[in-house]
């Protein structure tokens, strides 16, 4: 009897230490892994639209100083804008923000731009009008946003 006791203890421990080895190998190849890397080509699509004073492009366009301006005047600001992604783009010209807002009643702003398509990396030249009704009245000074939208083609 105390051999079937030796041999039932000896077939549990034998048990015990396979299940360890069986969930100690089981871990490892849990935590085995590989790499493989493959190399990838492609091109990134990007629509960014600068604006500038210079054809070389390095002075940036901020601010457009209209100066003194009459009713009935036209005024003309030429600067150059450079599709700065490699997507085309068409432009249009908006405007928003007019202080005082009397002024969009008698100020009108058009560019010789407008649904016009500039190539990625290019460059072209762009001239904004900014035109005074000849019955502007009640506006001494003014301010506005021009919006110059690239969108993908």
């Amino acid at each position: 009897m105390a051999a079937q006791v030796s041999i039932g203890v000896f077939t549990v421990a034998l048990l015990g230490v396979a299940v360890a080895v069986g969930a100690s190998a089981l871990t490892a190849w849990g935590l085995m892994s590989t790499t493989r890397t493959t190399q990838n080509l492609g091109t990134i699509k990007t629509v960014n639209l600068g604006a500038y004073w210079n054809s070389a492009c390095t002075n940036v366009t901020s601010t457009v100083n209209w100066g003194t301006l009459s009713p009935g005047n036209v005024a003309n600001v030429s600067f150059y804008l450079r599709n700065e992604g490699n997507t085309p783009m068409r432009l249009s010209l908006t405007t928003q923000a007019w202080s005082p807002a009397i002024a969009s009643s008698h100020m009108s702003l058009s560019w010789n731009r407008e649904g016009q398509t500039l190539a990625g990396g290019n460059v072209i030249q762009a001239t904004l009008t900014l035109n005074v009704s000849p019955s502007i009245s009640g506006v001494t000074s003014f301010s506005f946003d021009t919006v110059i939208t690239g969108s993908e083609q």
